[in-house]
């Protein structure tokens, strides 16, 4: 989802060099929600990783 989001910041800036503010403004908007729904996953993830994954002995 970071590729993602990095894809749609290159292709605003991309667009904003060529003037399509347009297109620019839309993209980087849809980076910007990726970018944060990236980073809520990953907090997340380390959060449940960090509660379930202490588990230090094997299972009898």
């Amino acid at each position: 989802m970071l590729r993602w989001a990095l894809i749609f910041l290159v292709i605003a800036v991309v667009a904003a060099v060529f003037g399509f503010g347009g297109i620019a403004g839309a993209a980087a908007s849809i980076a910007q929600i990726l970018f944060w729904i990236f980073v809520v996953l990953f907090i997340i993830g380390l959060i449940s990783h960090l509660v379930g994954g202490r588990r230090t002995t094997a299972p009898r």
